[in-house]
């Protein structure tokens, strides 16, 4: 694609990078074929091309963006199937990353929807606040119908009957290896995560400890800054991850790491993109450090070599690809070698590679698309008619719990099990 950006605004690394996108594009429109939000709606600016035009403009002429504009880019899930089918090699996270950074700074938005991302902001990147949003959200449930709010009557549906109780295993601290030490790690606890299913991180750390891993909980690691940053709020972003790669590099120096351990794909695309979020900041260096070791749990597992199963029935498991793992980071067979490792039989639903919905806060934030992905995606995985659905990620297994009609749970719970931990409470509830 040719571009027309001048000397002045390539001087902006940001605009340099988003020029770099651009020219890659080659108008293919091979990405409209896998785009779930072109499938859905057929607008060809609610595809990947459509946008990638209306990006190039806003920034070629730095004009003020419109109301046109913003509804399109508000309306990408960033699952990023598109970087997956792109034959240019298109980079359209760093494209689409911009062109919300550069809305947020240049755009002044209705001020119920001010109001809601202030919100979503400020709650959901921390746990303890967000674990009050969600009590709060319990008791104003029977009244969703009479929000007049589309994405309020969302938030509402989707807070759960029950938030568990505090783990303090989240909290700073060292988990010993059982057995013979082979590996010094961290583990990202997350934020939403940490609110909504303490059990991820439990059966995360004993499946890494009975694998001879050291697990760090480092002080002062939080939120990744993908929540915030997927919002275009840069500076928040920025902040969240700052504070991670500040924690993570004071353990790498103090003891060594051998990996920084995430449970949560959304978060691990994230983490392992802090190099080119921090790559003209005085923490370059640190954040390319972090970025190198960060590993998704099924990783860091494949490369330890999964103990054998010991469950005798195995139940039958459908898995399901979270975008943010198989797009975002192309990891796509690890998780279902390691579930068919570990015994159990697994299936997966046809279109593999296309979105739940939920994609952040984009269940909460555009619920109407959100809801036909789901609802496309629980038809394709009923159809396997599996006992469970496993994904790697706390936001597809929120979006998708609620409908499934049997128990979605992480892979990382699964393989717990098989390998000697108990039976994920998911799993327990709906026997009983």
């Amino acid at each position: 694609m040719q571009t027309n950006f001048t000397e002045a605004q390539l001087r902006d690394p940001a605009m340099a990078r988003s020029n770099e996108v651009l020219r890659a594009c080659v108008h293919c429109g091979f990405c409209t074929a896998t785009c779930p939000t072109y499938q859905v709606l057929g607008d060809e600016l609610d595809s990947p091309r459509g946008r990638i035009y209306l990006i190039k403009d806003m920034l070629e002429n730095e004009r003020v963006p419109d109301e046109k504009t913003v509804r399109h880019i508000d309306r990408c899930l960033s699952c990023l199937a598109c970087m997956t089918t792109c034959p240019s090699g298109v980079h359209y996270m760093h494209l689409v990353d911009h062109a919300r950074d550069y809305i947020e700074r240049n755009y002044r938005r209705r001020w119920d929807d001010r109001a809601l991302r202030w919100i979503l902001a400020k709650i959901l990147p921390y746990p303890t606040r967000f674990r009050a949003a969600l009590a709060g959200a319990k008791l104003a449930r029977p009244l969703r119908g009479l929000m007049p709010d589309p994405r309020l009557r969302a938030m509402l549906e989707m807070a759960p009957k029950s938030v568990p109780p505090v783990s303090r295993n989240d909290d700073p601290q060292t988990f010993p290896a059982s057995g013979p030490h082979r590996r010094r790690v961290a583990l990202m606890t997350g934020c939403a995560q940490r609110a909504l299913n303490t059990d991820i991180n439990d059966a995360t750390i004993r499946l890494l400890t009975r694998h001879g891993c050291d697990v760090v909980v480092a002080e002062g690691a939080g939120c990744c800054g993908a929540l915030t940053h997927h919002m275009g709020k840069s500076d928040e972003s920025h902040a969240s991850a700052a504070r991670n790669i500040r924690a993570w590099v004071r353990e790498m120096d103090a003891n060594g790491l051998d990996a920084i351990v995430i449970n949560t794909s959304g978060c691990g695309t994230t983490v392992k993109d802090y190099g080119h979020m921090f790559r003209n900041d005085p923490l370059a260096k640190d954040a390319a450090r972090v970025s190198a070791i960060a590993r998704d749990i099924s990783e860091l597992m494949t490369d330890l070599g999964l103990r054998d199963g010991v469950l005798p029935q195995p139940p039958k498991v459908a898995y399901h690809a979270a975008c943010s793992l198989q797009h975002g980071q192309q990891i796509k067979t690890l998780p279902k070698d390691l579930l068919r490792r570990a015994g159990f039989q697994v299936v997966e639903p046809k279109n593999p590679h296309l979105c739940c919905g939920s994609a952040g806060t984009y269940n909460l934030m555009q619920p109407e698309i959100s809801a036909e992905l789901k609802n496309r995606k629980v038809a394709t995985l009923k159809a396997a008619d599996p006992d469970v659905v496993a994904a790697g990620n706390i936001g597809c297994m929120m979006q998708l719990g609620t409908s499934m009609g049997v128990p979605v749970v992480h892979t990382a719970e699964l393989l717990d099990w098989a390998t000697g931990g108990p039976k994920p409470a998911a799993l327990s509830a709906a026997v009983n």
